[in-house]
């Protein structure tokens, strides 16, 4: 068809609605396709619900296993409030009511170490203290925190 041309094609329909068990709650997953992704994307929206982009030539199939795999970075615990802070002798800090502080300086650290601070006071909101339990919890989501543990004591003081 002509207008086909003009136009590209046409989107599919969206498929019927998709959800996922992420911790004790259920979570909608939507799948858009874009055709200038490289890589599928998973965004916690605002409403709860869970974007699944799909790249160019990518499969829901394979799209529902990428958001299944990731189903621990969905479970969005209960912050109550952020903080940025000039913290001398901390990267961060968590309290049992949902308050997370970081030290401003992390604005300096590389990306995968900024990631790995917020993870393990995010994981406080889980587990109040230091035991396997906790690093457990940490290690879910960023199994390679002892780069970034590693990192922060060889470099901590050029955060200055």
């Amino acid at each position: 068809m002509q207008l086909e041309w003009l136009f590209g094609r046409k989107q599919p329909a969206q498929p019927e609605d998709h959800w996922l068990r992420a911790g004790t709650r259920p979570v909608r997953l939507r799948f858009v396709c874009n055709r200038r992704a490289r890589r599928y994307i998973l965004r916690l929206r605002p409403d709860g619900t869970a974007r699944v982009t799909v790249p160019r030539g990518g499969a829901l199939a394979e799209a529902k296993r990428f958001a299944e795999r990731n189903v621990a970075w969905l479970e969005n615990l209960p912050v109550r409030r952020v903080t940025m802070r000039n913290q001398r002798s901390r990267w961060g800090s968590c309290l049992r009511r949902g308050t997370i502080s970081l030290n401003w300086r992390l604005v300096q650290a590389p990306g995968f170490v900024r990631d790995y601070i917020v993870l393990h006071e995010l994981a406080h909101l889980k587990e109040m203290n230091h035991s396997r339990r906790f690093w457990g919890e940490v290690a879910r989501p960023c199994p390679d925190f002892p780069a970034a543990e590693r990192w922060l004591k060889q470099h901590s003081s050029l955060l200055a």
